[in-house]
């Protein structure tokens, strides 16, 4: 019962598969029930080469020694059967039936009249389909050849007369040439078509795994967008929050909640734009990277949050490729959050952007008591910073490692070098180089993710 139904479940896998590859269906309506019935076709087959192979098998020498020709007239008709039955078998075992075809040609020399039997016909046709055309042609020459050696000995012996002797020779010799040729040409074309329905099934495999390491690399993405865009945003929302809530001054309370609902509306926007990536019913949506906010923008946005943000940027700006603006623009607005979240304390946040011929050189530096985004800060981190006066900003170092880690793919994806850590005189420094030269060669690089 269970080896039933384990074979139920691999043919429907197996229909399964062939509906995925969407094959054609068999032509004609004979080859199709054959091929959905083999074992109808094995009996009919060994039924009909029965019927034609016992009536010359009851043809035996009379000539024989009493004792010889009895034993033959009951060996011939027995190795006749025998020989057919185990056509029962020539898809698994073809070997079998087309040496017990082999082996009843010979009894059949000493027959009286000329006859044969299709046995070498459809044995040597199922060596070549089932098992190769080289064993198909070595079976076919070594049995002709051995046949005739064993007909020519007793033909120069007196044993047989010389027309009983070449009669299962050459029945073997045209019988067997025919099955061999035919079934070179089936089975060559039956391996063809399994080797590409093979090769057709591991595309299909390797194209649901390609599509599974897609899906990864795009939430993977999205995860590092959704971390720049919620964890600056927050981070300028909640300063400016904790600042106008700590200001006695009207005005300067006001500019911050203006500043504030800015911030807010600017994530949401960029949030909903992500978003709509995962959603089935959307309207088609661009693959590129959602545009980030340029390094100017986020040293504005940490400046009305109170925070000593200043940037530098040395050489003159060309044009960069969009992978590498990405870059750039991520890592700026990364650094400068991290330093807002874990180093509130800090004098100076200072951003730094030099723009050489082969590569573009950011650092960001800060003398907060913490090491911003380094993970130091375990638990919550509390300063001075802010507006007018807030309470400061909290934070935790695990966030900033994600960010840390972010930051590492993708300059790793523009095959740039960023290292972060400790500096001299209590800073912390976050440098990272973006080569030009590779991207700008590099094909279909501008519309990748950064």
């Amino acid at each position: 019962m269970i080896t039933t139904r384990s074979r139920s479940a691999s043919v429907r896998a197996s229909v399964r598969d062939d509906e995925e590859l969407r094959l054609p269906r068999p032509p004609g309506v004979f080859r199709r029930f054959w091929a959905r019935h083999p074992r109808v076709a094995d009996v009919l087959i060994t039924l009909i080469c029965l019927f034609l192979s016992l009536t010359p098998a009851n043809r035996i020498d009379p000539s024989l020694p009493s004792p010889i020709g009895q034993i033959l007239a009951v060996l011939v008709p027995v190795s006749v059967v025998f020989a057919c039955a185990t056509l029962m078998w020539r898809r698994r075992l073809p070997l079998l039936p087309f040496i017990a075809s082999f082996a009843v040609e010979v009894l059949f020399l000493f027959g009286t009249l000329p006859g044969g039997t299709p046995l070498a016909l459809v044995t040597s046709y199922s060596l070549a389909v089932y098992v190769s055309a080289r064993a198909a042609w070595t079976g076919f020459g070594i049995g002709v050849g051995a046949l005739a050696v064993l007909a020519g000995l007793l033909s120069f012996s007196g044993a047989i007369t010389f027309q009983v002797a070449i009669n299962p020779v050459i029945n073997v010799l045209v019988l067997g040439l025919i099955g061999t040729l035919i079934g070179v040409n089936v089975g060559g074309r039956k391996r063809y078509l399994a080797a590409v329905i093979d090769r057709s099934r591991q595309l299909l495999v390797e194209r649901d795994q390609q599509a599974q390491l897609a899906a990864a690399a795009e939430r993977a993405r999205i995860a590092r967008e959704m971390h720049d865009i919620v964890s600056h945003s927050l981070t300028v929302i909640v300063a400016l929050s904790e600042g106008a809530a700590a200001t006695p001054d009207q005005e300067q309370a006001r500019a911050a909640a203006t500043a504030t609902a800015e911030t807010a509306r600017g994530a949401l926007t960029e949030m909903r734009a992500m978003l709509g990536v995962l959603r089935e019913d959307a309207s088609p949506l661009p693959l590129a990277p959602l545009s980030a906010p340029a390094p100017e923008e986020t040293v504005a946005a940490a400046q009305r949050a109170g925070y000593p943000a200043t940037l530098a940027t040395v050489g003159t700006p060309s044009p960069l490729p969009a992978v590498v603006a990405h870059a750039v623009s991520r890592i700026v607005q990364e650094g400068v959050t991290n330093a807002m979240r874990h180093a509130p304390g800090a004098s100076m946040i200072a951003v730094r952007v030099v723009h050489a011929v082969d590569a573009v050189r950011i650092e960001i530096s800060n003398d907060g008591v913490v090491g911003a985004g380094a993970g130091a800060g375990a638990g919550a981190v509390a300063g001075s910073g802010g507006v007018a006066g807030s309470g400061g900003v909290t934070g935790t170092g695990g966030s900033a490692g994600f960010g840390l880690r972010g930051l590492d793919e993708r300059v790793a994806h523009v095959r740039g070098t960023i290292a972060h850590g400790s500096a001299d005189g209590g800073r912390w420094m976050l440098r990272a180089e973006l080569p030009l030269d590779e991207v700008r060669t590099a094909p279909n690089t501008a519309g990748e993710e950064a």
